[in-house]
């Protein structure tokens, strides 16, 4: 763990004593701030788009802007209510009703976030899913979910399966006129041009489901998450808190509908808040990244290290080119935020990136660097207030702070999923130890309460004695070698005798450097100098880039299947 502290970036933010707030924090205060009661019947849409649109004061609002390319489109509230009413309109005389399934199949665009408030409105589950998905891929989700419906783009079309159970009844297409249409597909955009402009959110019991979202786990399908209604209280306390949104803050969460963030962070929490929110239509360059961030003033930006990395290869110079003086608050999410890309950001943008933890399982951001909190960089940061966590040893008991186990979150918070689509014991297994959920992620927590990511509960490494530590700690020293710009560590079983695991370390180097024998034989001696003894890189492959998921986080679980000709 780094002993560095920065200090306080905003002492004046919403939470401004994370002590004080922790003390007195409660979820009741958060549900009181609602316009309407949120025991009983509630409805997210009623909070998030309504209330703004029905106010004289803020029915102008922007409520989304869109951009993608030399084109921007501007949505107040009172338009994002009138075409989600449209689309609920057209949605219920196509016969989809409460309680049934809708599956989103688009790359962002206006309409995803339209019919995400239309089903909402109606008690209809939605589940956005990524544009790139292939035939296959769709397949498994479409047959575990059974939707009613789906919206997609006619370039899509063939990669919906129309003859397997679970096949949509319903096609609704954002393009149009298309020559051999069928009659159970729909051009959407002009149909919902002919509803009426108002559709009330029906109040529904707080655990009416929201939304699905598939999460690929490290073994079997993908798992389909699912998170109701009652969620908007998590969600707005963690805007309010952790990203620091109020009334009208810019906020520009990059990240697709199809990944968990996009939904709750680019979608509900700043409408919640009364906020804006950026939508960006175009593939990640970082000058048009840079370029998004001035041309909307953006004040918090959302995004992951996997974006700054990819804004760090692009150069120093380029950012210099661009005003971010409006940008008051950098959050990240999605994968660990190293030092040397916390202190790229720090340099190059004038801000200090603020790392956050969550899962799509809990629904919520549940540790973070708040902007009124000193920041340790390498650390996740601290509980969200009304959020207790511990790390536990292999019996589920809490262990002392400085000790390696497996993080838990105590039951229940209010974003806490309310189950896995079709799959109780899934869902069942994260709760085995009683009244906590474990997250299958390794953490450390300081004398400060600060906890530090050490990766997955598979991927822990052993060390010599009874010492084990998680391979972030080993990687995390390898990218302070001047020549590697990432790395990858494995235990490829153990040695004999002593029981240490033998490593493999998987290494992406910056340009300039070669890779040669004398360099791994560097980098196993730069290991073992900066770390311990009883760690011993056994391997050394240099590789062109590392397998991640969409958001950024290292898929150790693929080196480990290539290395032992598994299937991946």
């Amino acid at each position: 763990m780094i002993k560095a502290r920065i200090p306080a970036e905003n002492p004046d933010a919403n939470m401004k004593s994370y002590k004080q707030a922790y003390k007195d924090f409660s979820w009741s205060s958060v549900a009181a701030s609602f316009s309407s009661p949120t025991s009983g019947e509630v409805n997210i849409v009623s909070e998030a788009i309504d209330r703004w649109a029905d106010s004289p004061e803020t029915k102008d609002r922007p409520a989304l802007v869109f951009d993608k390319g030399p084109e921007v489109t501007i949505f107040s509230y009172l338009q994002m209510k009138e075409a989600s009413s449209r689309w609920a309109h057209l949605l219920e005389r196509q016969g989809l009703k409460a309680g049934d399934r809708f599956f989103i199949f688009l790359p962002p665009c206006p309409e995803v976030y339209f019919v995400m408030l239309a089903c909402a409105r109606m008690g209809i589950m939605f589940c956005p899913v990524f544009a790139s998905l292939g035939f296959d891929e769709l397949a498994v989700r479409l047959s575990n979910a059974r939707p009613q419906g789906i919206l997609t783009h006619p370039d899509l079309l063939e990669r919906i399966p129309v003859d397997m159970p679970g096949s949509p009844k319903r096609i609704f297409l954002v393009k149009g006129p298309l020559s051999g249409r069928f009659s159970h597909e729909v051009i959407g955009p002009e149909s919902a041009a002919r509803m009426p402009a108002d559709f009330p959110a029906r109040p529904l019991p707080e655990e009416t489901p929201l939304y699905l979202n598939y999460t690929s786990g490290s073994t079997g399908p993908p798992k389909g998450i699912v998170h109701a209604h009652r969620d908007m209280i998590g969600i707005k306390a963690t805007a309010t808190l952790v990203l620091d949104l109020s009334e009208g803050t810019v906020l520009w969460t990059d990240a697709d509908p199809a990944w968990v963030n996009g939904t709750v962070y680019g979608t509900f929490a700043p409408w919640l808040c009364g906020a804006t929110t950026v939508i960006q239509g175009a593939p990640f360059m970082p000058s048009s990244w840079y370029w998004a961030l001035e041309r909307h003033k953006v004040e918090v930006w959302y995004t992951t290290p996997k974006t700054i990395r990819g804004l760090m290869e692009a150069g120093e110079d380029l950012p210099r080119r661009y005003d971010l003086s409006h940008l008051r608050h950098i959050a990240t999410v999605g994968s660990p935020l190293v030092p040397d890309l916390f202190y790229w950001v720090r340099k190059n943008l004038g801000r200090s990136a603020h790392d956050t933890w969550w899962m799509t399982e809990t629904g919520m951001i549940c540790i973070a660097n708040f902007p009124a909190m000193d920041i340790k960089p390498g650390a996740m940061g601290r509980p969200v207030p009304g959020v207790k966590t511990a790390v536990l040893d292999e019996t589920g008991k809490p262990l002392p702070q400085l000790s390696l186990g497996e993080l838990a979150v105590k039951t229940a918070w209010p974003c806490m999923m309310t189950g896995m689509w079709e799959d109780k014991t899934r869902y069942q297994d994260y709760f085995r130890v009683t009244g906590w959920m474990l997250t299958g992620d390794m953490a450390i927590e300081d004398e400060e309460g600060y906890i530090y990511h050490q990766g997955r509960n598979d991927d822990l490494i052993k060390a010599g004695g009874d010492k084990v530590i998680g391979p972030y700690e080993i990687e995390n020293v390898l990218a302070g070698h001047p020549a590697v710009a990432e790395a990858a560590v494995i235990a490829m079983g153990r040695e004999p005798g002593e029981g240490i695991s033998y490593l493999k370390a998987f290494i992406v180097l910056y340009p300039g450097p070669t890779p040669s024998v004398r360099l791994s034989m560097e980098i196993k001696a730069f290991v073992k100098a900066n770390l311990s003894s009883d760690v011993i890189v056994q391997d050394v492959a240099f590789v062109e880039d590392l397998p991640k998921t969409r958001s950024g986080k290292l898929l150790r679980r693929i080196l480990r299947a290539k290395e032992l000709g598994l299937p991946g």
